[in-house]
């Protein structure tokens, strides 16, 4: 065999190797999802946290006396307790989970190993994002799932019946689902902005610092907007407020209820001007747009050296 020959027969593909499928990616970022010690963590501390807060609520004096005389904020304060707890606590352990998963893949290296597999680098991306946008809509069915049941039995055992449930109105419940998308909304743009700042710094130490500080940073913003304006007294510092992303998603939840069905549980950081459910969803789809552009621009330009 001549060296020419022997030579296209090594560059030649083996028989049978094609390019991985989309979901064969997106099982192989499930498999490395599951395989994290802290995943599991996550998962345990957020059933251990749903016992903790149900068992204290159903140990609580007013709980009786709330359902018997006003069943309908009794209602409401079980339901929009469990999607806030949800959103804050379920969000943020996704946004460790984004930046593990992506930042893991630049800190060790294996990034390249993927790409020289075939893999394009925003069609590993996509996998990843589609496997964590899975991965938050499943876990929160499941914990919410969870919460009812422990709150059927804490009622039940607090009221001696479950007639509480039956004070939700239409109108009740249809405020509930449009609170718990909006949750769901605060988890998309939090692993979105996870992504974002990852797919940046190429790093798992700096993706994770970064992103997990980044709400905090945004919420606390708002005691120097709050000195800015007694200090000066200009407008802008309170309407320069309604343009932060985490002062938004806090506002959403109470904005896309209606009037007839009070907010009980509401966001310790909001804009200090007056916004409407409208002006919070432009603010939220802005920050996601430009989420997007940076984490799919930086992956598809930025060529990969690790």
């Amino acid at each position: 065999m001549s060296t020419v020959t022997a030579g296209a027969l090594a560059a030649r593909p083996a028989a049978g190797v094609g390019r991985p499928s989309f979901l064969g990616l997106m099982r192989g970022e499930w498999l490395k999802i599951t395989r994290q010690w802290s995943f599991w963590i996550m998962v345990a501390l957020m059933f251990a946290g749903y016992t903790l807060y149900n068992i204290v609520l159903s140990q609580g004096s007013r709980l009786k006396e709330t359902i018997d005389q006003q069943p309908l904020e009794a209602l409401g304060i079980m339901s929009q307790s469990s999607l806030f707890l949800l959103r804050v606590f379920w969000g943020m352990m996704l946004i460790i989970l984004t930046a593990r998963l992506i930042g893991m893949e630049y800190s060790g290296g294996t990034v390249r190993v993927i790409l020289s597999r075939g893999v394009g680098r925003v069609q590993l991306l996509l996998a990843q994002l589609s496997v964590l946008g899975l991965v938050a809509l499943v876990g929160s069915v499941v914990f919410l799932g969870y919460s009812t049941i422990l709150q059927l039995i804490g009622v039940q055992a607090v009221a001696g019946n479950l007639n509480v449930f039956n004070a939700g109105t239409a109108t009740f419940w249809a405020d509930i689902r449009a609170y718990a998308l909006a949750g769901l909304l605060s988890m998309a743009v939090s692993i979105l902005m996870a992504a974002a700042v990852t797919a940046v710094t190429r790093s798992l130490a700096a993706g994770l610092t970064v992103s997990v500080i980044w709400f905090p940073i945004d919420n606390f913003s708002i005691i120097l907007l709050v000195l800015g304006d007694r200090l000066t007294h200009w407008d802008f510092w309170s309407l320069v407020s309604g343009d932060f992303l985490g002062l938004n998603l806090n506002a959403l939840p109470s904005l896309v209820m209606s009037q007839s069905t009070p907010s009980v549980v509401r966001g310790l950081f909001e804009p200090l001007t007056p916004i409407t459910s409208g002006h919070a969803l432009l603010v939220i789809a802005i920050y996601a747009v430009v989420f997007i552009a940076v984490a799919f621009g930086v992956t598809l330009l930025k060529d990969v050296k690790e």
